[in-house]
């Protein structure tokens, strides 16, 4: 058993998760623990249902065991496998429960890197039209946030030069172990850094839904002549979504606001900081500043 864990155990580092092989079972010593035979018995059919990706039967055999498997060597086996299951099955709120579990009752398992992953892709699966509730949209970002935060790794061209550099030493001297180790590290943390990118990624995306919402409110209450509100959402998108393509578009709809509400001044100046972040649009902005001025004039 040992021998096949860390079968297992070496590919937790391969990304993306979808190729994935579960092989293997993540204990030693597991035949000693009278109340994990039922344990380890479910597993193994589990594991077999999973390798055929009959999922659905997968998290039917584990489910009876989730709290039997309570403090022995299969607890973060049969969490995680039961996570990947629901996860596999598209029911993401059932595996971002047991994702979640496994974080918190086995923090230091191996899977615990895979599982913060795939928490947050989880989130971002329930994550709603733009138009709707955010709840997941905002935990996601929180978790691949974290993701980033716990799991940094290292700049992927220093670890394609060390790889680079033990496979042509494996040339040299093919049968040294400790290069053929070092070679397989390399090449599962370059490997990883698909999900780093993807993280950053998924990042981006969900915060552009997030800015889209509030602009999409700012431009209702236009359209409902509640000017002051829509300034209010537009005010939200610039402070808190400047990285998104809805932040001029928000500097934009403000300055349009405040004149709908004869704000002449306050548009004056928001004209001028628009300019500043904007410059190669004066041109653009010259008509609307030349009708701030006038009215301002004359107010």
């Amino acid at each position: 058993m040992p021998r096949t864990r860390l079968t297992l155990r070496s590919a937790l580092m391969i990304f993306p998760v979808s190729a994935l092989l579960f092989s293997a079972c993540s204990s030693s010593n597991v035949s000693s623990l009278d109340s994990s035979g039922a344990v380890e018995n479910r597993y193994g059919k589990a594991l077999g249902y999973y390798n055929k990706e009959d999922f659905n039967d997968a998290a039917l055999e584990l489910e009876p065991v989730i709290f039997t498997s309570r403090a022995t060597a299969f607890e973060d086996d049969v969490l995680f496998l039961l996570a990947q299951s629901y996860y596999k099955s598209e029911q993401y709120l059932l595996a971002v429960d047991m994702y979640s579990r496994l974080l918190q009752q086995v923090p230091s398992s191996p899977f615990a890197r895979q599982a913060q992953f795939q928490l947050a892709k989880s989130h971002e699966q329930l994550s709603t039209h733009f138009e709707l509730d955010h709840e997941h949209t905002l935990k996601a970002i929180q978790q691949f946030a974290l993701y980033l935060e716990v799991y940094p790794g290292r700049d992927s061209a220093q670890i394609t030069a060390d790889a680079d550099m033990y496979r042509e030493l494996l040339k040299v001297n093919p049968a040294n172990e400790s290069y053929k180790e070092r070679y397989a590290n390399f090449q599962s943390e370059l490997e990883g850094v698909e999900s780093q990118d993807y993280a950053q990624k998924a990042i981006v995306k969900l915060r552009e839904k997030l800015a889209k919402n509030t602009y999409y409110i700012a431009r209702q209450y236009i359209q409902l002549k509640k000017y002051k509100a829509s300034g209010i959402y537009f005010d939200e998108v610039i402070k808190r979504y400047p990285d998104t393509i809805y932040f001029e578009q928000a500097w934009k709809g403000r300055i349009d606001v405040l004149i709908k509400r004869k704000k002449w001044f306050d548009a004056s100046q928001a004209v001028d900081r628009y300019l500043q972040l904007f410059p190669d649009k004066s041109g653009d902005m010259q008509e609307t500043r030349d009708r701030i001025m006038k009215n301002f004039s004359n107010a």
